[in-house]
């Protein structure tokens, strides 16, 4: 008997927690009673990475605007997809941010897209491992990374990695 109302209690509490299809995630945030500082940074989030797909959110039901949440969109496109993932942690009137965007492509390689990066900004420095299997992007303030990571002969999964503390 008491397995069956943990898993009850659990189930509950993962309907209570997940939200699928939000129009945004913004919106979703907001329904949710987040934190008002990290609810603004994600609308922020939101326009700049101009995400539109399958949003999931992730808040504690009874303290929402106390603990971090963590929110995902995700996109497919004719070739490959995306997702991108933000958490976001209220302290006050300070909201800190971790993103992560992942990027699967079928039809062009890591060496490509290093090379269009690298055209779009010669200051990057980069760092190959195992043959050319990673390459590691980085800008000079250390702001991003971005690990690319070979898939196949023609495919190339993108990692783009962040850590924000704005106001601080």
């Amino acid at each position: 008997m008491k397995q069956f109302i943990k898993k009850i209690t659990l189930i509950v509490f993962l309907l209570l927690s997940i939200n699928t299809n939000a129009s945004s995630l913004s919106d979703d945030a907001i329904e949710r009673g987040i934190n008002q500082t990290c609810f603004s940074y994600l609308g922020q989030i939101e326009k700049s990475y101009s995400l539109n797909g399958l949003n999931i959110t992730f808040a504690n039901p009874e303290s929402p605007a106390l603990l971090p949440s963590l929110h995902i969109s995700t996109q497919k496109y004719n070739n490959g997809s995306s997702t991108f993932s933000a958490t976001l942690i209220p302290d006050k009137d300070y909201c800190y941010i971790s993103t992560v965007l992942v990027t699967s492509v079928n039809n062009q390689t890591c060496s490509e897209i290093s090379q269009l990066k690298l055209e779009d900004n010669s200051e990057l420095q980069t760092s190959s491992y195992a043959d050319g299997g990673f390459t590691i992007i980085t800008p000079k303030d250390n702001t991003y990374q971005i690990i690319l990571t070979t898939q196949g002969e023609t495919g190339c999964s993108m990692i783009e990695t962040r850590m924000l503390w704005p106001g601080r």
